[in-house]
């Protein structure tokens, strides 16, 4: 099963992620956080600190926020595999964001099917005590499960994740920096199962908004090792297109390692689409 997905696998762009890029900030417009591949509120492959619904109303006295979607579509034309993925997220009180992640890959003629439930719960307030240098800082936790792993593999396992965010409003234009740490069993983000062990691994994200409505930016993820099985690490460069406060589209140009790697398991590289809809 592996070695089938692998070879299907060449131009991967899962990764797809990248996308989106954190940024936005606006109020005026759509912004983060997006649904993420696993349905979490992030970037494309990393979670940010940031709960989803910020589109909720100031005045309403509803403790749940305003649900949000993302869709992904991934097209691995040379080797004639599709990747897609749909999220849902919603956040009670202000600080618990619960989420839930379908994700479909076509290598071949079969379907690899994969679910991701989670948690996350915002410590510590952006800007707490009205002090600008503070930034949000959560923590979370996703159950995946999937189906069709290969023998000896686990077919579920949770992630546990720490993150902080931050949006500086100080300098010419204005930036978003994240970053944190994961604790994971993942082989290739789970779809090639679960490992038996876990690692920590760092992830990253950084954005710049030439535009109210426009974020360009940088997203990386630290590939996870184990005793027996190496991820590759996975970066994107992407461009988010905030059209209004409920809209944003999203396309990057992502890499997650070489396909041809006999040390580490890397899907190469290729291009990515999303759009993300909050209410």
């Amino acid at each position: 099963m592996k070695k089938q997905i692998m070879s299907g696998f060449g131009k991967s762009n899962w990764i797809v992620a990248g996308i989106l890029g954190v940024s936005l900030v606006y109020s005026a417009q759509a912004g983060v956080p997006f649904n993420n591949l696993q349905g979490v509120g992030g970037a494309a492959f990393n979670p940010l600190a940031y709960p989803a619904g910020q589109n909720k109303a100031e005045n309403s006295d509803s403790v749940l926020s305003n649900p949000q979607f993302g869709a992904w579509y991934v097209n691995l034309s040379d080797v004639d595999v599709d990747w897609t993925a749909i999220g849902v997220a919603e956040t009670i009180g202000g600080r618990l964001e619960l989420s839930y992640g379908y994700e479909v890959i076509s290598p071949a003629a079969q379907n690899i099917k994969k679910s991701d439930l989670g948690a996350k719960l915002l410590l510590v307030p952006e800007n707490l005590g009205g002090q600008a240098y503070v930034p949000a800082v959560s923590v979370g936790t996703i159950w995946k499960k999937t189906d069709n792993v290969a023998e000896g593999v686990d077919d579920n396992a949770f992630d546990y994740y720490l993150v902080a965010t931050k949006l500086v409003t100080q300098l010419p234009l204005p930036v978003l920096l994240s970053g944190g740490i994961l604790n994971t069993k993942e082989q290739v983000t789970g779809v090639f199962g679960y490992n038996d062990n876990s690692d920590n691994t760092f992830f990253g994200n950084i954005d710049v908004l030439p535009l109210s409505n426009l974020a360009v930016g940088f997203e990386y993820k630290q590939g996870a090792s184990y005793s027996d099985f190496n991820n590759a690490d996975y970066w994107d460069a992407h461009v988010a297109w905030f059209a209004n406060k409920n809209l944003s589209l999203i396309g990057a140009y992502v890499s997650a390692g070489d396909s041809k790697s006999t040390t580490e398991a890397g899907l190469g590289d290729g291009v990515v689409l999303s759009a993300q809809y909050a209410f």
